[in-house]
């Protein structure tokens, strides 16, 4: 009798764990996420520089932050926003501190809901969100992050990062990365489309936001469809008009991941910056800028146990070195805010740690560290 109960209270126990076991599955893998062991910056032998953090917000794993963005309002006070893909909406920190202000958002596709936030911009009073399972991208106006509407649902499959600038006439051009796949092969990863069908990997729209409301039209879908510019596994983008320059993370590190360089039209222009050197994953892109046309592109190389972060000079493209914090890693989006805070007299870099958190480097120490200018003539 007592061989019956314990047999009923193991099967039972069993039961229940195969039953959580449904219930909790795993999050699917993403397109840039590929089965096997993950790189490590320990073991990579790549020369690099240690910065320490200025801060490392609470880590809230529940989340599974993506990618930050920051604002200084006209108080002096810097709010820093960061995409929580898991919970379906955007974190608020102190940009100074660090210290979380709560959140904004809930899951879902209504106005002010989000569903799978992934890439983020600000501009202007402007917070634009990337919603991958929405299909669109959100327009938020600051500082209440009021939802004025929404973009993209008609062409986008897969959206994630992005990146705009404005025009002379108001508007804004902003462009969308998409990240469509073929399915699923048997070890759960996605395939990539055969090349002929990436020519839709950004996606160009006109964006109009007036008091209360968005417009947009889709002016062009751009992709190179050529082995050597195709983007397989497109997420991170950044634009530099100095240079008709637009920066477009690879991250199929099947084919190389690195950095393609195109025009802003989209034409690949036939160079693909650091194949070979990002040995982890190419993520999140950042541009300090001098009007003077100088200026550093950064970029991450996405190690788990900490991010790299390689800095190239804007002109030439050069690689000038590498620096990685004490403690940041995994890093997905980065920001780089440019403008002085009121703990950053020459500006913050963010990044984003581990799904569940967001880093902050002061941008002298970043200067110091590398022998870069810590602020513009």
């Amino acid at each position: 009798m007592h061989f019956s109960i314990v047999r009923s209270v193991l099967a039972a126990g069993l039961a229940a764990l195969l039953g959580s076991g449904c219930a909790h599955q795993p999050q699917a893998r993403e397109p840039d996420q590929r089965s096997g062991v993950e790189p490590l910056l320990a073991t990579s032998g790549i020369a690099h520089v240690r910065v320490h953090e200025a801060f490392v917000s609470a880590a809230t794993p529940d989340d599974n932050v993506d990618s930050p963005a920051a604002w200084t309002a006209a108080d002096g006070t810097t709010l820093l926003l960061a995409t929580a893909k898991a919970s379906g909406r955007l974190l608020r920190y102190d940009g100074d501190s660090g210290q979380a202000q709560g959140s904004v958002g809930t899951p879902g596709a209504a106005a002010g809901q989000f569903d799978r936030p992934n890439g983020i911009f600000r501009i202007d009073d402007l917070v634009f969100v990337v919603e991958r399972d929405n299909r669109r991208v959100q327009v938020l106006r600051l500082p209440q992050l009021t939802s004025l509407g929404s973009f993209g649902t008609a062409e986008l499959q897969q959206p994630y990062g992005l990146w705009l600038r404005k025009l002379p006439d108001g508007g804004y051009d902003v462009l969308v990365s998409d990240a469509y796949m073929a399915g699923k092969d048997a070890a759960g990863d996605d395939i990539v489309p055969p090349l002929a069908q990436l020519d839709r990997r950004l996606r160009r729209y006109d964006v109009r936001v007036l008091a209360d409301g968005v417009q947009a039209s889709l002016r062009a879908s751009l992709g190179d469809t050529g082995s050597a510019g195709a983007i397989r596994i497109p997420e991170s983008l950044w634009g530099d008009p100095a240079y008709d320059r637009l920066l477009v993370a690879e991250e199929d590190t099947l084919t190389g991941t690195a950095l393609r360089d195109y025009d802003l039209a989209g034409t690949f222009r036939g160079k693909t910056l650091g194949l070979g050197l990002f040995k982890a994953q190419a993520e999140g892109i950042a541009l300090w800028q001098c009007a003077d046309g100088s200026g550093y592109w950064i970029a991450t190389d996405q190690f788990k146990d900490r991010s790299l972060f390689h800095v190239f000079d804007r002109r030439s493209l050069a690689h000038l070195g590498a620096f990685a914090g004490d403690t940041v890693a995994n890093t997905d989006g980065i920001w780089l805010h440019q403008a002085a805070t009121r703990r950053f007299a020459q500006g913050v870099f963010y990044a984003v740690h581990d799904d569940q958190a967001v880093g902050a480097f002061d941008w002298r120490d970043i200067a110091k560290a590398l022998n870069l200018k810590s602020a513009c003539d």
